[in-house]
């Protein structure tokens, strides 16, 4: 694969992902994949998804997964649902990582993907240690599958993230890049924050938005089309050309409710990323 692919964040049967017939209709050569639900996640259902990405061209460079009872709706709320953290729900998110896991070795895919949460401040709290052990674990079984664990970025700051990955010392994990979710969430400039974590970003997301009008981390900012937000996609795109980023560019656009124009948005975002690889090189 050449160096930067254009991809885009698509779904099986569940998330916010575009659907495959628009990557293939964009000509889009790549895409992440947001799991199935649990009783899709089957040998036949990779089989039928990957003669369909086959057939389309196109190459699975990551699977996400997501969990049921996750919301989006705050940050607050975010914070008490979302990823692994939530320890009422730590366990079973765990072993459907693990099921994740197993799935995407069946599409034959080295990288699974998720949002672990908002990591507790406080690295000797119980909390905190226990989030350790349990990563660790989860790890141990990605490894099994000749698997790495990307954890999207977003929800921590920078330096923070890079204390959690030291802390649970495992070479198979690493970092899915999302600058738009450091301005949506209020946790750092992205393009300082992504030269701090360089070392260990392994694929990334090319998302754009607007920080929050005040109260930044504790109102959300606003997802925007690509380009159109505090990003600064050249920017972020020279300093991934600077840290020797060559993977795909995988496009996302949360906006599942209007079908047509995250469609259009992601045909923009298209353009915009193919004119900057050619100024870039």
């Amino acid at each position: 694969m050449s160096k930067w692919p254009i991809g885009v964040f698509a779904s099986v049967d569940a998330g916010l992902g575009v659907h495959l017939d628009v990557a293939k209709e964009l000509d889009i050569p790549s895409v992440q994949v947001h799991a199935p639900h649990q009783e899709t996640r089957t040998e036949q259902a990779a089989k039928d998804f990957l003669a369909r990405c086959s057939d389309a061209g196109i190459t699975i460079t990551a699977v996400f997964g997501g969990f049921e009872g996750e919301s989006y709706e705050s940050i607050e709320i975010t914070a008490k649902t979302v990823g692994l953290v939530p320890e009422d729900t730590q366990a079973a998110r765990a072993q459907e990582m693990k099921e994740i896991s197993d799935f995407a070795k069946l599409l034959g895919c080295d990288t699974v993907a998720l949002h672990i949460g908002f990591v507790p401040e406080d690295r000797e709290s119980a909390a905190y240690k226990q989030l350790i052990d349990v990563t660790r674990d989860l790890l141990d079984h990605v490894a099994a599958n000749g698997q790495q664990l990307n954890l999207e970025t977003g929800q921590e700051s920078a330096d923070h993230l890079l204390e959690f990955i030291n802390d649970v010392e495992r070479d198979n994990l690493f970092i899915n890049f999302d600058p738009a979710n450091m301005i949506l969430y209020g946790t750092g400039d992205p393009i300082e924050a992504l030269k701090k974590v360089g070392k260990y970003v392994r694929s990334v997301h090319c998302k754009d938005a607007t920080w929050a009008a005040e109260n930044r981390g504790t109102d959300w900012g606003a997802e925007v089309p690509l380009g159109d937000g505090d990003v600064g996609m050249e920017t972020y795109l020279r300093t991934l050309n600077d840290l020797g980023y060559t993977g795909p560019l995988t496009i996302e656009r949360e906006i599942a409710h209007d079908r047509e124009r995250q469609k259009a948005d992601i045909g923009q975002a298209v353009t915009l990323l193919t004119d900057l690889r050619e100024k870039i090189g």
